[in-house]
């Protein structure tokens, strides 16, 4: 699933048009990390500034569009809607990361719609000069394809627990999702912010209710604690343990 496209509609109200990104923008990309500083500055000078409110659409689904961004500042959010108009999240973006890039590749429309959680700011690439970076710099098109693998992996867990795991069981796979990536230490994982039921809700197509339901029964078991900041995952290898029981 591919967070990328633009509503050229509501980012060109929250943008700096023409506003030339800054020399340093990109440096912190890691997609960038082997370019040299000449190469970086030719690519900075092609990007656009624009900054996006709360809850204002980056990306519009089926948009045409095909450029990438490249997010500086704040949190974005991949989502799609059903046909009664539930949103369903895919990955939030942070600093640091990119999205776009499968419409810039193929040609085709948006797969998925991108908003912003908070006040966000991108830099935004044309699509040509994308594909002349990765033709020129193979070291840029492996970390792109590299990316690509893990979202078609992640892709490929996300049905699967769709199709075989209960929504109880789901909660708890996508807690252990988010625990990996906040690990304090080799056990405890410390994810901040706390995340809403309904995001939880819209990530494993549950409800709210399921989602406070799975994680009081995890907090009288001691597995999860809650403090004023942050989600506390006790002992991520015991939720590992349950998911993976459920999964067969």
């Amino acid at each position: 699933m591919e967070g990328s496209g633009s509503s050229q509609h509501g980012a060109t109200e929250s943008a700096s048009t023409g506003e030339a990104a800054t020399s340093s923008v990109l440096s912190r990309f890691d997609l960038f990390a082997d370019l040299g500083a000449s190469a970086l500055a030719e690519i900075e000078r092609a990007c656009v500034r624009k900054r996006f409110r709360a809850q204002e659409q980056i990306i519009d689904r089926d948009s045409r569009s095909r450029d990438v961004f490249f997010l500086t500042s704040g949190k974005a959010r991949v989502v799609n809607y059903s046909l009664s108009g539930r949103e369903i999240a895919f990955d939030d973006i942070l600093p640091g990361a990119y999205f776009g890039e499968l419409s810039a590749i193929d040609g085709r429309p948006r797969s998925a719609a991108v908003i912003a959680v908070e006040e966000t700011a991108i830099a935004q690439l044309p699509h040509e000069v994308f594909m002349d970076i990765l033709a020129r710099h193979p070291k840029v098109a492996l970390h792109v394809m590299e990316r690509l693998a893990r979202i078609i992996r992640a892709a490929d867990d996300r049905i699967m627990d769709l199709s075989t795991l209960a929504a109880q069981n789901r909660v708890q796979a996508e807690l252990l999702r988010q625990a990996r990536t906040s690990m304090a230490d080799e056990r405890v994982a410390r994810i901040s912010p706390i995340p809403r039921h309904s995001e939880i809700a819209s990530r494993v197509s549950t409800t709210r209710e399921t989602v406070a339901r799975v994680l009081n029964d995890l907090a009288r078991a001691g597995v999860v604690e809650r403090t004023k900041s942050a989600l506390l995952v006790r002992d991520v290898n015991e939720l590992e343990e349950m998911v993976q029981e459920m999964r067969g």
